[in-house]
């Protein structure tokens, strides 16, 4: 079964847009690392998911940075650490021209942005500031975070390693929620039918 279902989520993880355009909203959440499977750890092993010994950020934790336009269009990237230069691997090659990035404060969008002369609205969280003219916020990249957590509680904890896997299945869950969109998946995995488009 587990061999079956990651034979699955190895095809959705690998579909992502070659661009994204217009605004575009960016956010990172922090997931647990896990490894979940591994025989021999160095620590001892968590229950059904566990929680981190220290609150907030920490080494603990695995970043995964979202990047989502208004059409829907999402990216998605898992590493240890966060800086200009994680976003720039995730961001430089898929931003159409003349595009609008919104985000929090955090400078590492702010350098990332002047280096590579994107045009950057900054929302103030911590005053209040979630809206900027009407039009640039973030907040459909957050409400993609909570339906991404809520949804991988049913796992009760998954490997780091196969992260990415989960979040191409999310990805692809959530872009097509129709049941006759799974079944074209299903045969693109197996091997039946490799013509899949992302939309």
């Amino acid at each position: 079964t587990f061999r079956w279902r990651h034979r699955f989520l190895n095809l959705p993880s690998s579909i992502k847009p070659v661009e994204l355009n217009g605004i575009i909203e960016v956010d990172e959440m922090f997931i647990l690392h896990s490894d979940k499977g591994k025989r021999n750890l160095n620590r001892p092993a968590r229950k059904r998911g566990g929680k981190a010994e220290k609150p907030g950020r920490s080494a603990e934790q695995v970043c995964i940075l979202v990047a989502r336009d208004r059409e829907g269009h999402t990216v998605d990237h898992v590493s240890r650490g966060f800086d200009k230069e994680v976003i720039a691997k995730v961001l430089s090659p898929i931003l159409a021209k003349d595009v609008i990035l919104c985000s929090d404060g955090l400078s590492s969008y702010e350098a990332f942005c002047r280096e590579h002369g994107v045009v950057h609205k900054t929302l103030n969280l911590s005053a209040g500031i979630r809206v900027v003219d009407d039009v640039f916020h973030i907040q459909n990249v957050n409400a993609y975070h909570s339906r991404f957590k809520g949804w991988l509680r049913r796992f009760h904890g998954v490997a780091t390693k196969y992260l990415p896997n989960y979040l191409g299945w999310f990805r692809w869950l959530d872009k097509n929620r129709s049941a006759l969109a799974i079944k074209p998946l299903l045969a693109a995995s197996s091997g039946t039918n490799q013509q899949l488009m992302v939309t």
